[in-house]
């Protein structure tokens, strides 16, 4: 039969690829492997095209064909170039490789295409004769069909990837060591997870020990235990996936599967969402008993203890950022923006994978004016996620939908994050002090799991100056601009309606849209936290603010002499917290204290960087506060001698903070008479040489912690009064010779941390009425000390401290 003009075009552009790939097979070694592939795919479709032109099936299959002269003359091109290209073109080697990766999967497409279709035409004549076997030869299709939906979803070699190289040597390592055998990758979205997995699945030395044993699942947030299987099933056997009427017939067939494969076995789970760690960990450990040498690496946003050990992915360097930048903005690499402004873009980004490609997508062939206009909105205020958003948002969005889905508290928290300025560490006590109250979390432990939480689903950063059990005061944490900015859009574009209130005050200019609320409305609606951060230039000149059922009050200020403002006597119902704090370089002075007094339901009081004035009387009385927290501070003014009876300003006081406050060289005495108190904390506070001798006096006192307070020589001789003391730490205090022999009268004291406790000679003998204590956290040197006496139930627990050396750097302060 004579072929027509369209027909005849088909086969000659089929066989000019043929032609080509056939002719460099032998000489491109740089791609030898995705050639060899090219060539077996050719193999398989040349048959095919002949026979479906002859049957004039072109026709038929017009709409996938279309493209197919294009594909072929693009192929050829494509061969030619990679033929004369250079060993030493790295990038252009990524890129073309990709190419010829992508026309591969075209062909095998096409492949299954003209296989399907030569089976449909297969059916036609039984359909008027045997219905029977029309049915059984569309099933046969469908199977087909099927099986090659499964094989498609093998991943792509990335052919450009940017700061992999020593995680990849540490992933590695890790994954294959002898005692792992589950690896988690987790870090936020858009952070190179799949990126960094992807990579692993075709590393060469992964290839060499687990040869074709490597299997890439791609699971997604709500997958089915069927649709996994199928998906091992396409890779591991050649036949198509059976039908499971229940989940132990889904068991057995795995485990005789992966009983087919090997001992050697590399699994690869990506994009892992919590409603799919149950079928993860079914086919962790119903399989394990089947295989004896086996590998599972799994890349979620979330952290998974009880499948395995995690690996973090961490946010590009300056370096690679601008590798990545450019190469997403100058695909030709002809730059032709300045590196200054290239920085500064790069600078905003915080080394976010996806947020530098989208960004350096959206300015590609943009003019330099377009790129400066960015980079000004972005200096002004304007989120990223607010120019071009709709890949970065939507990838991160999922994240803050699950979170909202699984629990509305959880979610509540982490957009309580935005309360505080962008750029800053945020101290771990203070988002405590928050939760707290909005909440009802009323012991630091369930704050403390709420935050784990968080930072496990990686939304959040813990940054820990050192390890100090059961004591948050030196954590931090740390929040990517652009989660803060997810967060930000989360609360809605409505500020006013919102459960959180933010205001950013520049100079003695508040935001536009709020001189516009307070001109149209009388007063915002169901604010429960209010957050007002001002800079260097402001003055003392408050807008108006009415919100009088608001219980929490951020203050976020960086000028050296700052006037509480007057509104907070509006808020004398309703606030409970109050939190005061400076991020200037110098402590700031504080006037009209006396305002405090008018807070009548205040419950919790903190102040980080402030100097606080003498607290003279009728200066402040806090009837109903609970908790005042100093860090950071100069206060030996305020509670000095001449100062007011500190009993009298804070009757009802239970817990007391003082840290990192080096002015401190003494506590008044009224403090013995803070009969409510229960909490005694005084850390860093390296001046400070004695405490009262009537301390003994604190009768409810339950914690005692006076860590790293170098210059303390003793405890008070009435300690052992304190018969509801549980926990004493002294660690850290180093010019401690000896201490009181009325210790063994703490009768309640159930932990005691002396770490660190140098000069300490001996222990008194009183140590051995310690009948409640549970456990003691010492050195090696202090452990010598409690070999001496005989203690039944108490355990010695040796710990050797870690510190961060580099936590400055990680805070980013």
């Amino acid at each position: 039969m004579e072929l027509s003009g369209v027909q005849r075009k088909l086969v000659s552009e089929f066989t000019l690829l043929y032609e080509a790939v056939t002719g460099v097979e032998d000489n491109i070694k740089m791609f030898r492997t995705v050639i060899e592939d090219l060539k077996l795919t050719l193999d398989s479709l040349q048959p095919l095209v002949k026979e479906n032109v002859q049957h004039d099936i072109a026709h038929q299959l017009e709409e996938k064909l279309k493209i197919f002269p294009k594909k072929m003359q693009d192929g050829v091109e494509l061969v030619r170039k990679c033929s004369n290209l250079s060993v030493w073109s790295t990038y252009k080697k990524y890129y073309y490789c990709r190419k010829l990766i992508s026309l591969e999967k075209y062909l095998r497409d096409l492949v299954d295409i003209l296989r399907i279709q030569a089976m449909i035409d297969a059916a036609k004549p039984w359909t008027s004769v045997n219905n029977t076997e029309a049915t059984m030869v569309k099933e046969m299709t469908n199977r087909m069909v099927k099986e090659m939906t499964y094989r498609n979803r093998e991943p792509e070699l990335p052919y450009f990837t940017v700061g992999l190289d020593e995680p990849l040597k540490e992933v590695k390592k890790k994954l294959l060591s002898e005692d792992k055998s589950v690896l988690v990758l987790t870090g936020a979205g858009g952070c190179g997870k799949t990126t960094m997995a992807t990579t692993i699945y075709f590393d060469a030395k992964i290839k060499e020990i687990f040869k074709d044993n490597i299997f890439f699942i791609t699971v997604g947030k709500r997958p089915s235990m069927s649709s996994m299987l199928q998906q091992l099933n396409q890779r591991a056997s050649s036949t198509a996936p059976p039908f499971f009427p229940d989940e132990v017939s889904e068991v057995t067939f795995l485990q005789t599967l992966l009983k087919e494969v090997g001992q050697n076995l590399l699994l690869i789970f990506d994009d892992v969402w919590p409603e799919s760690q149950s079928l993860i960990e079914k086919i962790f450990l119903k399989g394990k008993e089947k295989m004896l040498n086996y590998k599972i690496l799994v890349t979620s946003r979330y952290q998974f203890p009880l499948l395995g050990s995690s690996y973090h992915i961490n946010l590009l360097n300056g370096e690679d950022s601008m590798t990545l930048l450019c190469h997403s903005a100058f695909p030709d690499m002809s730059i032709n923006v300045p590196v200054d402004l290239l920085r500064e873009i790069v600078k905003h980004c915080r080394g976010h994978p996806l947020t530098i490609l989208v960004v350096g997508r959206s300015l590609c062939g943009k003019p330099i004016e377009i790129w400066r206009n960015t980079l000004f909105k972005w200096s002004k205020g304007y989120s990223i996620l607010d120019y071009e958003n709709d890949l970065l948002f939507s990838v991160l969005q999922s994240s803050l939908e699950e979170l909202g889905k699984e629990n509305s508290i959880l979610l509540e928290s982490f957009l309580d994050l935005t309360s505080f300025p962008d750029d800053q560490a945020i101290h771990v006590p203070v988002i405590f002090d928050i939760w707290a109250q909005l909440y009802n979390l009323c012991e630091d432990s369930m704050c403390n799991e709420n935050l784990y939480k968080l930072t496990t689903r990686s939304l959040v950063d813990v940054v820990v100056r050192r390890n100090v059990e059961e004591d948050y005061s030196e954590h931090f944490v740390t929040q990517h601009d652009i989660l803060r900015s997810l967060a930000i859009h989360h609360t809605g574009h409505d500020p006013v309606l919102s459960k959180r209130l933010s205001i950013d005050i520049r100079g003695d200019t508040p935001p536009k849209w709020w001189t516009e609320v307070t001109e149209k409305m009388e007063k915002p609606k169901k604010v429960s936290l209010l957050s007002i951060s001002t800079d260097e230039a402001f003055s003392t000149e408050w807008p108006i603010m009415q919100l009088p059922v608001a219980e929490v009050l951020v203050l976020n200020l960086r000028t050296k002499k700052y006037d509480l403002p007057k509104f907070i006597r509006d808020m004398h119902k309703s606030l409970k917290v109050l939190i005061v704090q400076n991020y200037g370089s110098v402590t700031a002075e504080i006037s009209h204290f006396h305002r405090l007094s008018s807070l009548s339901n205040l419950k919790t009081l903190r102040m980080h960087g402030i100097s606080v004035p003498p607290l003279t009387k009728n200066t402040i009385y806090l009837k109903s506060l609970q908790k005042i927290s100093f860090f950071m501070c100069n206060i030996s003014q305020a509670f000095g001698k001449d100062a007011i009876r500190i009993s009298r300003a804070l009757p009802l006081v239970v817990e007391i903070n003082i840290d990192y406050c080096r002015d401190l060289l003494e506590l008044q005495d009224d403090i013995c008479n803070l009969v409510h108190l229960k909490k005694l904390s005084i850390t860093n506070c390296h001046r400070l040489s004695a405490l009262p001798e009537k301390l003994g006096k604190l009768t409810n006192l339950e914690v005692l912690s006076l860590r790293s307070c170098c210059d303390l020589v003793k405890l008070p001789s009435t300690i052992g009064n304190l018969k509801k003391l549980n926990f004493l730490d002294i660690s850290h205090c180093f010019s401690i010779k000896e201490l009181p022999e009325g210790i063994g009268a703490l009768s309640s004291l159930r932990k005691l941390n002396m770490r660190e406790c140098s000069r300490l000679q001996e222990l008194p003998e009183s140590v051995s009425d310690l009948e409640e204590l549970e456990v003691v956290i010492c050195d090696k040197y202090t452990k010598n000390l409690w070999e001496l006496f005989t203690l039944r139930s108490t355990e010695i627990r040796v710990v050797k401290e870690q510190f961060d050396l580099q936590w400055l750097q990680r805070l980013q302060l």
